[in-house]
Order: structure tokens, then C-alpha cells, then sequence
């Protein structure tokens, strides 16, 4: 919300003033929400890639298989390994 009228403003605490009064908050209070929603934004991407990185993308030096796969069959390997000794 604040990134859209961001550009109708000379700054951003502009903006984040000029919205906070419109919707009965500081604008500090305005400007922490942003804040938190920007870092959950970031956090969420992250995890997103992560995910991504283990359990999608197909890696070639291992049989071209996602990196969680291949570590799920290491350790059913090491499981049979150790129940045939």
C-alpha cells in the first residue's frame, strides 16, 4: 500500500504519514507495520527458494535428482546397511 503511493509523495515517510492519517494511526505505527510486513516478505522468499533448492532443483553430480531425495536415500541405504549386520 505504501509502495503505490509512494510515487505520489517527495518521500516515503510522506507517504507513510499521509496514509496513517487516512487510516487513524501514527505514522510510526504505519511505518513499523511496513517494516515487519517487508521482513516477513523476505523471510517468506527465502523459504521459498530454500524449498526450491532442496526438493525441486535436479542435480546433476548426483543422478539428477533433488538434493532431499538423494539424502532420503542415503539414509533408507544406511538403514538396510545397518539391519543386514
Amino acid at each position: 500500500m505504501v509502495l503505490d503511493h509512494e510515487r505520489e509523495h517527495p518521500s516515503r515517510w510522506a507517504a507513510i504519514t499521509s496514509i496513517a492519517a487516512k487510516i487513524g494511526c501514527t505514522g510510526q505505527t504505519l511505518n513499523e507495520w511496513v517494516k515487519k510486513a517487508e521482513v516477513e516478505a523476505v523471510e517468506f522468499a527465502t523459504l521459498e527458494w530454500v524449498d526450491w533448492f532442496n526438493n525441486r532443483r535436479l542435480l546433476a553430480p548426483i543422478g539428477n535428482i533433488p538434493p532431499a531425495e538423494a539424502e532420503a536415500r542415503h539414509y533408507a541405504l544406511l538403514e538396510e546397511t545397518a539391519m543386514a549386520a
